[in-house]
Parts: structure tokens; C-alpha cells; sequence
């Protein structure tokens, strides 16, 4: 058995109504008067009760169709507030942006980035969450993501929002003078390491690098083990000993001397921090202006001499 749509004639019956008469109504919805007849025909035949009283010079409506106009009014006000809200949304950057960004990207890409964007667009609102974790950002709900390149599923897409960096090893000169520096990273462990936790799985963290094309991996001796990254700073930055940082979180340090690499030779391939998204959310406004303005922050600071970049 054909399943009846019960909408059919619904939208022929409320032009009719608010045009006055079934040309006007045919006119307006592009098809021809007979159309219009035939589709609220068959809405009163579906209801057993007649709609309109028609006559050769005017069209108006019986107790019934008084009583259907009466009763779904209401809902069609709605819908039709809510397609309008939605082609909106489609032009005007509003709405709750959800994004998953790792721990490095809050300070060298949210920070600089948001009290800027939020002044420009105060119909968006941003939600946060922070994860070092691989996490299924479309099944979590999320607009997009920030991350390192090397750790986003290659379905997404993806755009640059970060100067390309290394990892690798730095310390204050007043360490190298008292300790010397590494010249292998097998030299590390006769070395004091401001060593990295990884805050979700509480494993310590291996330091990276490579040596003829081949990865080595390298877990530092210490005194220090800690999940926060700022606080490896400080302690480097003390001459505490030597931690394992990308060039991006200390530019400023480097450029002014505060701190020095070493086992440059050793060091993996360069990276950069990403947003990423899925394809299906490329239309939304809120989703580009942030894109938008994240990249305009990347241009700004390329162009920067390192000892100038400001640092939280």
C-alpha cells in the first residue's frame, strides 16, 4: 500500500489562504491553477470535509478549514522561523564552535588568537575541550580540531595555523658551562633531564630523534618528571638541566639566549600545528572566520623577528 504523505496540500491550502485566491496562490508557488485545485482537492478528500466555499469571484474558508488554519498556524510559524534561523546561520558567523585542540595548541594558537575573535564575532561562542589523546572528532561532536600534522587522519582536511618547527633538546648556557653538551643522545644519560609525563596515560615521555633516517627513542635520566610544560620551561631556563621542547614554545628564549640546543643533527623531521575538520563542515561560517583568524595570527608571527614574538 502507497503511504500518504499527510503534508500534501498542506502548502498549496496556506498559499491559497494568504493569497486570497487559487491563481494567486499558483502564481506564487510556479505552477499552473489547476495544480493548486487538484492538490487541495485531494487534501479535503484525505480529511472527508471541504476547505474552501469557492465561487466564480471569491475564495473563502469553511468552519473546517478555519479550524486546520487555526490549529496549525502555530507550527508552520515555527518552521518557518526556523528555516530562516537556519539560512542565518549559513550567512552570518553565529552558533557554538566545539573544537578539541592538544595542550600545545592552547597556548601558541588559542591564546593569541581568541580575545581578538571573540571581539570581532560576539554571536559565536567557543567550547574547549583539551585532550592529548587521538579522539573521534566527528563522533565526539566537534566543529574541528588543532593538533600536530603527523597525528590527524588523513579523510581530514586540514590548513596550517602554526610556523613549521623541530623538537628537540635545550638548556640554559649556564648548564653547557657546568655540565658540557651532549653530542650524541646516548650522551644524555650522563646528563640532569627535566623529563615530560604524558598527562593521560601517566607514561614518561620518550625523547624523539633521528639518526640515519631512523628513529630513535630515547628515555632521559632526571630529577624531574612533570605534565606541565611551562614548568619545564622555568626549570631549563634556571639551569636546572636540559629538557626536551619544540622550537616554537621557546622562540623567544632562543632568540635571546636564554636558552641553547643542541643535537640539532639528531633532531626529527619538522612539523606544524594544524586545525583539522571534516569536509562536511567547510560551509559553516563560524568554522571559516576562526580558520581565518588563526591563519592571519600565523602571518603576523612569521613575520616577526623571534626575540619581538610575545610569550605567555
Amino acid at each position: 500500500m502507497a503511504r500518504t504523505d499527510q503534508f500534501d496540500g498542506v502548502s498549496e491550502f496556506l498559499t491559497v489562504v494568504r493569497r486570497g485566491s487559487f491563481r494567486a496562490a499558483a502564481h506564487e508557488l510556479g505552477v499552473t491553477p489547476g495544480a493548486v485545485s487538484q492538490a487541495v482537492q485531494t487534501l479535503e478528500r484525505r480529511l472527508g470535509l471541504p476547505l474552501f466555499h469557492r465561487t466564480t469571484r471569491r475564495v473563502a474558508l469553511t468552519e473546517a478549514g478555519e479550524r486546520l488554519l487555526a490549529d496549525i498556524r502555530p507550527a508552520t510559524e515555527a518552521i518557518s522561523t526556523a528555516f530562516a534561523n537556519l539560512a542565518n546561520l549559513s550567512e552570518r558567523p553565529s552558533g557554538t564552535l566545539r573544537l578539541l585542540v592538544h595542550r600545545i595548541a592552547v597556548r601558541e594558537v588559542l591564546a593569541p588568537v581568541l580575545p581578538g575573535f571573540l571581539a570581532a564575532y560576539p554571536d559565536i561562542r567557543v567550547d574547549i575541550v583539551t585532550d592529548t589523546k587521538t579522539v573521534d572528532l566527528v563522533g565526539g561532536g566537534f566543529d574541528a580540531g588543532i593538533r600536530i600534522g603527523e597525528f590527524i587522519d588523513q579523510d581530514m582536511l586540514t590548513v596550517r595555523v602554526t610556523p613549521p618547527f623541530t623538537w628537540g633538546v635545550a638548556a640554559a648556557p649556564a648548564y653547557y658551562a657546568a655540565h658540557g653538551k651532549p653530542a650524541r643522545p646516548e650522551d644524555l644519560a650522563h646528563h640532569t633531564c627535566l623529563r615530560f609525563r604524558l598527562p593521560d596515560s601517566g607514561d614518561l615521555y620518550r625523547w624523539e630523534f633521528e639518526r640515519d633516517g631512523a628513529a630513535v627513542a630515547i628515555e632521559p635520566p632526571g630529577v624531574l618528571t612533570t605534565d606541565d610544560t611551562t614548568l619545564l620551561r622555568a626549570m631549563a631556563l634556571a639551569g636546572l638541566g636540559i629538557t626536551y621542547v619544540s622550537t616554537l614554545h621557546v622562540a623567544s628564549d632562543l632568540a635571546a639566549g636564554r636558552l641553547e640546543t643542541c643535537l640539532e643533527s639528531y633532531a626529527p623531521a619538522r612539523d606544524a600545528l594544524y586545525v583539522y575538520y571534516p569536509r562536511s563542515s567547510r560551509v559553516q561560517p563560524k568554522l571559516r572566520v576562526f580558520v581565518d583568524a588563526c591563519v592571519r595570527a600565523m602571518r603576523a608571527q612569521e613575520k616577526q623577528p623571534a626575540g619581538d614574538r610575545s610569550r605567555i
